[in-house]
């Protein structure tokens, strides 16, 4: 069975759905057959990844792509990129796209740089990342930066819709829409929720397919019970989520009532557990034990 991410992932700027002042800007480039080193950075699902591969579609190069959450140190500038850049091409231009640039070691993004200047004649970069703060000065301005803002809610209906009918499935409206206000702006949760959610030609959803965005309340509502550690870790484990980014910001924005007079202590903790979920393989260890101190504070 082919995911419909995959299947229904824009190949042109045409089909590419939203930012209209961005598509416009690559078209340009893409009339210009070259493109700038560019730093594609919003929220996780809405994009980023598309336009990077759409625009090598539609210039002739030869490509490089790397995911820098697998692969982020060091090494990976040294052993994979610097032989790439550095290498006779097959056409005028080489484009390396490194997806998830926030998972680079600052090391690493220092190396990175270089490569970038030495290489500037022949090897263009495409960078995209969730945390646009997590990219060092000297690599943000090596590159043109464009926020990929998710398109509205109507415009993600439209489009799950589209898919449905291609896909000869029946449109539920309150079905769709159920979905996206749960998974929104994160297209890619919503249509790969929407495609597992099909049984038997009809679309068919389930309380699991939504828990995601009530881990954040769920959370919150422990800590403001003090519940034990065990029914946290509990909570992370039914969730079903892989990555927790949005839940520091989500405690963060309740600190005042959850900690009260400890806000500014909590504010200290949360802070140093979101650091060090950048670098850690396991995301729920960190998010439990940023938890467990938190329920300290509490």
């Amino acid at each position: 069975m082919e995911l419909w991410v995959e299947k229904y992932r824009p190949q042109t700027l045409e089909e590419y759905v939203g930012n209209e002042t961005i598509k416009n800007k690559i078209a340009d480039y893409l009339e210009q057959g070259s493109i700038q080193n560019l730093l594609l950075h919003g929220v996780a699902g809405t994009g980023k990844t598309t336009l990077a591969k759409l625009i090598t579609k539609n210039i002739d190069c030869d490509l490089l792509y790397l995911n820098a959450s697998d692969e982020r140190g060091i090494d990976t500038i040294r052993e994979k990129i610097q032989p790439f850049a550095g290498s006779m091409g097959f056409n005028d231009v080489k484009i390396v796209i490194l997806d998830e640039a926030d998972y680079l070691t600052p090391q690493a993004q220092a190396t990175l740089r270089h490569t970038i200047e030495a290489c500037s004649a022949t090897t263009r970069f495409i960078l995209t990342c969730n945390y646009l703060e997590r990219i060092i000065s000297p690599l943000q301005s090596r590159c043109q930066t464009f926020e990929i803002t998710p398109p509205s809610k109507e415009v993600v209906t439209d489009l799950a819709c589209r898919i449905m009918i291609t896909e000869g499935v029946p449109v539920k409206q309150w079905e769709v829409v159920s979905v996206i206000d749960t998974h929104y702006p994160d297209i890619r949760k919503i249509i790969n929720t929407i495609q597992g959610s099909i049984v038997d030609g009809q679309i068919k959803i389930d309380n699991d397919s939504l828990k995601n965005t009530q881990l954040g309340g769920l959370v919150v509502d422990a800590l403001i019970r003090k519940a034990k550690l065990t029914e946290m870790r509990q909570i992370l484990a039914d969730s079903g989520a892989r990555e927790f980014d949005d839940l520091f910001k989500y405690i963060y924005d309740k600190s005042s009532v959850l900690f009260g007079d400890r806000e500014g202590e909590a504010i200290l903790i949360i802070a140093k557990y979101q650091y060090e979920y950048t670098f850690v393989l396991e995301k729920e260890i960190c998010i439990a034990a940023m938890l467990n101190k938190l329920l300290e504070t509490c």
